[in-house]
């Protein structure tokens, strides 16, 4: 199974480069309208949805890893789509995006888990993951900080999540060229 999550590495490198970019964008955007942010919310969460649900279906046939990813990916198109499709107050887009953050958080710690054993310090994907959900759970309780609030949230997770991302990607390729 690990010469087939580093085969794919560049894949775990992608979503931490759009991690880092959506951090990016919203930080210049933290302060601008809330359809802007909504907008980059959801086009990010298509991508990396997208991008983790080709990645399952890439590692399909393992024993456990592909249906994870599979799923998170799934998760993050239909949050995506709810957002990019919805008419959503500011409230209702921190409730969809903490639930998110907590979600893929879930995914990534489980991974991790099942992963151990194969893939050498995979503690940066248990981290993604307490990251992930640490922030999910500090939304819920200030869903009403407003536009700006969520913006430096989602941008600080993105940031720590794409250099995560790219840190384990990174990892995997030098173990398939080692």
């Amino acid at each position: 199974m690990m010469s087939i999550f580093a085969k794919y590495w560049w894949l775990l490198a992608l979503r931490g480069v759009a991690a880092l970019l959506f951090a990016i964008v919203v930080f210049s955007l933290s302060r601008t309208h809330f359809a802007a942010l909504a907008t980059c919310l959801a086009v990010y969460l298509l991508a990396d949805g997208a991008m983790a649900a080709y990645s399952g279906w890439r590692l399909r046939g393992e024993e456990y890893a592909w249906w994870l990813l599979i799923a998170e990916g799934i998760t993050g198109i239909l949050l995506g789509l709810t957002i990019w499709l919805g008419r959503l107050e500011d409230h209702r887009l921190v409730y969809l995006f903490s639930s998110w953050c907590i979600l893929t958080g879930l995914f990534e710690l489980w991974l991790a888990y099942h992963v151990r054993k194969e893939v050498q310090d995979e503690w940066q994907l248990a981290v993604a993951g307490v990251i992930s959900m640490g922030l999910g759970v500090v939304m819920l309780f200030r869903v009403y900080g407003g536009t700006v609030s969520l913006a430096w949230y989602a941008g600080f997770y993105a940031l720590f999540f794409g250099l995560l991302l790219i840190g384990l990607g990174l990892r995997l390729r030098r173990w398939l060229t080692s």
